[in-house]
């Protein structure tokens, strides 16, 4: 048990040590939150969020849990929950992966190339297929109006005060029907 305990402290202190503002949840080094910018030559450039992660006890042979905590406009990026659909985290992650391969890596990733075929919104996948420069629009409102530091200080704010952080990745569409009935 000490190996996945010495693989966790290892990690968080490469992102610690790295140019990424990480803030730890009650100095826990299994939830944390890290800013993250968006990368240069997309809609996404100029965007900061705060990212909710938490590492499993089985970390690094389970993958952690990743959750934007300010809104995103993605069709990767579910909306209301901020949870991410990743392939390389939800269903290929290795042992061999670390947090700054997160980071540095598959996020840079995600919001440079969408998958409108694995969409957890909709709406998102639907216009950059269809309107891919109504697309591209809507993303930079997004940017302006929820990515700014001050929106991503304010999730953070509003979200510590919740009991559950490991809810921000439990919601799906069924979960939030029921609360949208008029």
């Amino acid at each position: 048990m000490s190996s996945p305990r010495r693989r966790i402290e290892t990690d968080v202190m490469k992102l610690l040590m790295s140019d990424y503002e990480v803030t730890l949840v009650n100095d826990n080094m299994q939830e944390f939150y890290v800013r993250f910018h968006g990368p240069t030559d997309t809609p996404f450039a100029g965007g900061v969020w705060k990212v909710h992660v938490e590492l499993p006890d089985q970390y690094p042979y389970k993958s952690p849990s990743i959750g934007f905590m300010n809104r995103i406009f993605h069709p990767n990026i579910d909306e209301l929950s901020g949870s991410v659909c990743l392939d390389v985290i939800n269903q290929t992650w290795s042992p061999m992966f670390d947090m700054i391969n997160i980071f540095e890596v598959f996020l840079p990733q995600l919001l440079r190339y969408p998958n409108p075929t694995d969409p957890l919104n909709g709406e998102a996948a639907a216009m950059l297929m269809r309107e891919p420069t109504g697309y591209e629009n809507k993303v930079k409102e997004y940017v302006s109006r929820y990515a700014t530091k001050e929106a991503a200080d304010a999730a953070t704010d509003e979200s510590s005060s919740d009991d559950d952080m490991s809810s921000v990745e439990s919601f799906s569409d069924d979960d939030e029907a029921p609360g949208l009935e008029l």
